[in-house]
């Protein structure tokens, strides 16, 4: 399964709805221009699209459980939340 985030939707949402620039020049808020949210957004996408989309086949197939107050995830979402 693959799974290409909108990154350039949300981007056009943060610079011309949001106001982006204008929150990067509040104190205190220097560094969350809209160079630093493209970067994260950036490689959110890539994490979400190359680590996690490609484990919810297995999910769907075998799901986490609850049993006796333990929770047993899908094999490899564990190690792939680590790498978050």
């Amino acid at each position: 399964m693959s799974y290409a985030a909108p990154v350039k939707d949300m981007l056009f949402v943060l610079k011309e709805l949001a106001g982006i620039d204008a929150v990067a020049q509040l104190p205190g808020f220097e560094d969350a221009g809209f160079d630093t949210a493209q970067a994260v957004l950036d490689e959110s996408a890539k994490f979400c699209g190359e680590v996690l989309a490609p484990l919810n086949v297995d999910g769907d197939r075998n799901p986490s459980s609850w049993k006796d107050g333990e929770v047993t995830a899908t094999p490899g979402f564990k190690e792939a939340f680590r790498q978050f």
